[in-house]
């Protein structure tokens, strides 16, 4: 019955979801940023966070082809360490992906306020020190409505939707690459020397990966993932629309980072250094200089695509992981009802659409909401190389179209360079984002104690390992190099050798206190979707 009523999407709809989600307001503020962070070098940046999301995404492209179903990455901790590894690591992932919504919505303002018109005076007042005003956030909440009213009309028009947008988000970022390159680069910008390429050290270029937004840029490749149940042939396509989807914006995003360094005018660089470059609307404010006007039109016009089509894209995914959370009895059961006409989470999409409205009335700055993103994302991903190793070892029988003979090694660098990038979110980021994503374990002790009556101490066993990691993360970012925020009391590098040192005793004790057994839950999606 279901093949007849639900809406299935192909390779080339999950591709272009996937990019509608990739190619966001990263692109529109991300070059400018981690050029004004690391310099030249920035482009570096570029390259290492595609380094870390592609080693992480590769573990949960495993996971995501073994048990394709709709909001899966909210589930796969629990089917190798049980609910409350699952709960935090579910509870994290929904609070960056509900907190990206109003962020593209954050984005589509602050370009309309830099709006250089005289009949678009209006606008001006809608940003006030880099923070949305009052009037800015009426505008902001409008759009998240109308994000979510699209999401609201199914899958079928989901599609449609966002196979339109998405050409046109990746045919923009490729005419203004090929036109700003053309119409005037400057070699000279990179720099005669490594002093010159890497003006502010090797400790920038990292910063810049959390800092700037580029980890967050490249981490919706679980869009394909989270919308498994509601792909063709899942097992192929689930691989097939992550790797194809991020090579585009990986490629996309480090040619813009270059267009963007050289066509930076030399002059202006000559007086002010990469620090002092602090463009509103990055391209649109170098093509203005060029005097490209149409492009100027075009890149103000997708200061709304973008955002647009990112944030319809997550409500979708938002909406699924908040109602694959309930699946665990530890949420509301009506949460995760589907529209009996439209086959959506709809209670789930409305409760998402109120914390947004909450999280843009308290964070009003898209560069925070950003860093917020990131560092919550990633402690959701720590759990991805842990739990693809341990479900190797528990059940080395279960079906696994994707298995590659490198996980053995990558899976213990993913888990590093994770925790290297969530330290580079810099104090206080990190403890504030540790601290809300505690405040989901009051929810979580409610639903335990009074329906659930489980083993407490055998859930704490096969949580431990997160719990202290989380702990010492927090001290780490503390005491750490002050160039990531700290008191210095460990200065880089060695913060970093410490860091990875640590991990790995963190990865392998995750490994050692995984299930006995395999969660009937999983086991039952692994057989059905044979």
């Amino acid at each position: 019955m279901e093949k007849l009523t639900r809406h299935k999407i192909g390779l080339f709809s999950a591709v272009m979801l996937a990019l509608n989600s990739l190619i966001g307001s990263g692109w529109l503020f991300g070059s400018g940023s981690a050029a004004k962070i690391a310099g030249p070098a920035a482009i570096l940046s570029w390259i290492i966070g595609a380094v870390i999301i592609i080693a992480i995404a590769l573990t949960y492209v495993e996971l995501g082809a073994m048990f394709p179903e709709s909001g899966g990455m909210s589930r796969y901790a629990q089917y190798s360490h049980g609910p409350l590894l699952g709960f935090i690591a579910a509870w994290a992932n929904w609070i960056s992906l509900i907190t990206l919504v109003p962020m593209e919505a954050v984005a589509a303002v602050q370009y309309m306020s830099s709006w250089p018109w005289s009949w678009a005076n209006w606008t001006k007042n809608f940003i006030k020190n880099g923070n949305i005003t009052f009037a800015g956030l009426g505008v902001v909440f409008i759009f998240m409505l109308i994000f979510t009213m699209i999401n609201f009309w199914s899958v079928k028009i989901i599609t449609h939707f966002t196979n339109l947008i998405s050409v046109f988000k990746i045919l923009l970022p490729t005419l203004t690459i090929v036109t700003l390159i053309i119409s005037g680069f400057h070699p000279q910008n990179f720099g005669s020397n490594i002093h010159e390429f890497m003006p502010y050290g090797t400790r920038s270029i990292f910063e810049a990966t959390s800092v700037s937004g580029i980890i967050m840029s490249y981490d919706a490749f679980q869009t394909v993932i989270n919308m498994g149940g509601e792909l063709k042939n899942p097992r192929k396509n689930i691989v097939r629309g992550v790797l194809i989807s991020m090579l585009i914006t990986v490629a996309i995003y480090i040619m813009l980072q270059v267009t963007f360094i050289g066509t930076v005018e030399p002059g202006m660089l000559a007086k002010v250094g990469w620090h002092g470059i602090d463009f509103t609307s990055p391209f649109a404010d170098l093509a203005i200089i060029l005097g490209i006007n149409w492009l100027v039109i075009l890149l103000y016009l997708d200061a709304f695509v973008s955002p647009f089509g990112t944030g319809v894209a997550f409500v979708a995914t938002a909406s699924r992981a908040l109602a694959a959370m309930t699946h665990t009895r530890h949420l509301p059961k009506w949460l995760g009802r589907l529209n009996q006409k439209y086959l959506i989470p709809l209670y789930a999409m409305m409760a998402d659409f109120v914390l947004a409205v909450i999280l843009v009335s308290l964070f009003r700055n898209w560069n925070l909401l950003a860093t917020v993103i990131t560092a919550s994302t990633l402690i959701a991903y720590l759990t991805g190389p842990v739990t693809v190793m341990t479900l190797r070892k528990l059940r080395p029988d279960l079906e696994r179209p994707f298995k590659p003979r490198y996980m053995p090694w990558l899976a213990p660098v993913a888990f590093v360079l994770t925790s290297l990038a969530i330290y580079r979110s810099m104090w206080p980021t990190t403890i504030q984002v540790i601290l809300v994503i505690a405040l989901g374990l009051p929810i979580y002790f409610y639903y335990e104690i009074r329906y659930q009556h489980s083993n407490w101490k055998e859930q704490l066993r096969n949580c431990w390992w997160m719990l202290v990691y989380l702990i010492f993360m927090s001290l780490m970012s503390f005491i750490g190099s002050s160039g990531f925020g700290g008191q210095d009391w460990i200065e880089y590098p060695f913060d970093f050798v410490v860091i990875i040192v640590v991990s790995l005793f963190f990865y392998y004790w995750g490994l050692k206190t995984g299930l006995n057994e395999l969660d009937p839950y999983a086991e039952k999606i692994s057989q059905t979707r044979k």
